[in-house]
């Protein structure tokens, strides 16, 4: 059988539980014996992180929607061609928080910014790349800033009006109506219930995954 590396991406709104989740799919996986490799977004490179902080911390100067939407892509492109791709070249397998999907919606719908415009910078500097499998755990903003907020400080963009985030997540579900690698898991559910979920789902990826290598 040929050693065939696969992008995982979990996606969500602030309060989602995207740490637990992406815990419990490393456990899982590393159960199965992959070689994983765990990333972040924006992030994962020095110099990605860089750009982490210039978006998420507070600045003096307004970020505008169009710089926010180019420093992700940035960071993302940085992130894919030194760490994603070369995992995948090799087998492995790559989990990210965070991916392309992010942008869609929180710059496309949260800051309503054109999808001509998020989709012509994608194509450029993503081309044909695209996650395996996409996790989306959705939750109703309002429960998911309350969880934000009981964690502590919020950074820049968690601090934006709750209609921010709703149409963030409007955005979120339509992809997700569209697109068949993207699940949408139920995250407002209690914590057993959704890690099961997860779960399921990941179990039917890898028998799959394995029945098409077979």
């Amino acid at each position: 059988m040929t050693k065939q590396g696969r992008f995982l991406v979990v996606e969500g709104l602030e309060g989602a539980g995207k740490s637990t989740a992406i815990q419990t799919i490393t456990d899982w996986l590393q159960q199965q014996g992959v070689q994983l490799v765990s990333t972040r977004e924006p992030g994962g490179t020095p110099l990605a992180e860089q750009i982490r902080s210039l978006v998420k911390e507070v600045q003096a100067e307004h970020l505008t929607p169009e710089a926010e939407l180019l420093l992700m892509y940035a960071a993302r492109v940085q992130l894919l061609r030194n760490v994603i791709e070369p995992a995948l070249a090799r087998g492995d397998w790559v989990l990210a928080d965070r991916h392309d999907m992010s942008s869609r919606a929180y710059q496309g719908g949260g800051r309503q910014l054109s999808s001509q415009l998020i989709d012509g910078i994608r194509q450029a500097v993503l081309g044909p790349c695209r996650p395996d499998l996409t996790l989306y755990l959705d939750i109703d903003p309002a429960e998911g800033l309350a969880r934000a907020q009981a964690r502590g400080e919020l950074d820049r963009i968690e601090r934006e009006q709750l209609a921010f985030f709703e149409r963030t997540r409007a955005v979120y579900l339509a992809i997700a109506a569209e697109e068949p690698n993207v699940v949408v898991i139920d995250a407002g559910q209690p914590l057993a219930v959704v890690q099961q979920s997860i779960l399921t789902e990941l179990d039917h990826f890898w028998k799959t995954t394995h029945a098409a290598l077979a």
